[in-house]
């Protein structure tokens, strides 16, 4: 019975912190079109890099409140926040001449 009940509480535990991230994919391209990159979970209130790629357009999953984007540029991780979506999924493209460095969800 102690086994049952452990292993219960193991996949509970399992699923709600998967249930806690997000699913960000870059892509080469605008309207999330062009080379696919790979796709990363993002945890709630952690900036997230594209692990040292950068990308024109984000595709995203998930999201429980909101997504900010942030460009690429000097000092970029998390600090150059340019668009801010809702919560849910979706596709963002970054502005004409930058790429996504970073997001943060929340």
């Amino acid at each position: 019975m102690k086994f049952n009940v452990l292993v219960i509480a193991s996949a509970l535990l399992a699923s709600a912190s998967v249930a806690m991230s997000a699913t960000i994919t870059g892509f080469a391209k605008a309207d999330c079109t062009g080379t696919k990159g790979k796709s990363f979970n993002v945890k709630p209130n952690e900036c997230s890099t594209l692990r040292g790629d950068s990308a024109k357009s984000i595709r995203y999953s998930g999201v429980p409140n909101q997504i900010k984007f942030f460009i690429s540029g000097p000092h970029d991780i998390c600090t150059r926040a340019n668009l801010t979506r809702g919560g849910g999924s979706g596709c963002a493209t970054a502005p004409p001449g930058f790429n996504w460095e970073s997001v943060l969800i929340s």
